[in-house]
């Protein structure tokens, strides 16, 4: 039985499969909306190990039309990138003009992972946080709208996850180094991502933390705060039929 201050983040199955096509529908068609109006639309997925962003992701990525839709997934610069300034990569990788952009982890990697890690020096990551504030500003400034979510889940949660992963073979590889890290290095991790909450959640793009224990109240959630958003920069436009 969960505690009372918990049960708003959690969803029955019944109340899941009941709100999640509208929320889908609603979303297709305020993907429409942005397209005609040019609104770039920059989605930022970060969180624990573990704690959901792919699954969020796909099921996102599901309902949205492919043609104004592009999935972003970052991992560690290639040889070719180290060559230019840290943040270069990202900025190849914006949404156009009309476009969906869905970054699977992102530039927030340098004041997380590769500082926990020391994959760089305390004056890189310490000036990350300048350039990731100029980098959102300026998007912002352009007429991005930007959404960037926070999946949080507590030690334990990340653990009882890792196990159930590991012990199946055909998942146990999405359990890496770096994840494990996480658990080892928990306290240090925590520092970090409260010092990324409290420094780079800017007016034109706060962080959105969501509570992500139960994955269908996560993935409901997501869609739910992306229409939110999408509404305050468009308005509501007509709800309409839309293509199944």
């Amino acid at each position: 039985m969960p505690k009372s201050n918990e049960r708003k983040y959690r969803m029955t199955k019944e109340e899941y499969h009941r709100i999640l096509p509208k929320l889908r529908d609603r979303l297709y068609t305020l993907q429409g909306e942005a397209y005609k109006r040019r609104i770039p639309v920059m989605i930022v997925f970060e969180g624990w190990s573990a704690a959901g962003k792919g699954g969020a992701i796909g099921t996102l990525a599901g309902r949205l039309d492919p043609r104004g839709l592009r999935v972003v997934a970052v991992h560690s610069p290639h040889e070719n990138e180290l060559s230019y300034p840290w943040m270069w990569r990202f900025w190849q990788k914006i949404p156009a003009y009309g476009q969906i952009v869905i970054f699977d982890t992102s530039w927030y990697r340098r004041v997380l992972i590769e500082r926990v890690a020391k994959k760089v020096r305390k004056r890189e990551w310490h000036g990350a946080f300048r350039d990731i504030g100029e980098f959102e500003r300026q998007l912002a400034a352009d007429g991005t709208v930007i959404i960037k979510f926070w999946l949080d889940i507590s030690r334990k949660e990340q653990a009882k996850r890792f196990k159930h992963l590991q012990d199946d073979k055909l998942t146990a590889w999405q359990v890496g180094p770096d994840d494990l890290l996480q658990q080892q290095m928990h306290g240090k991790w925590k520092k970090a991502v409260d010092e990324m909450l409290a420094k780079t959640s800017f007016s034109a793009a706060p962080w959105r933390v969501i509570d992500a224990v139960d994955k269908q109240y996560v993935k409901a959630e997501v869609f739910r705060q992306i229409i939110a958003a999408l509404e305050k920069r468009i308005g509501k436009p007509p709800r309409k039929r839309v293509a199944a």
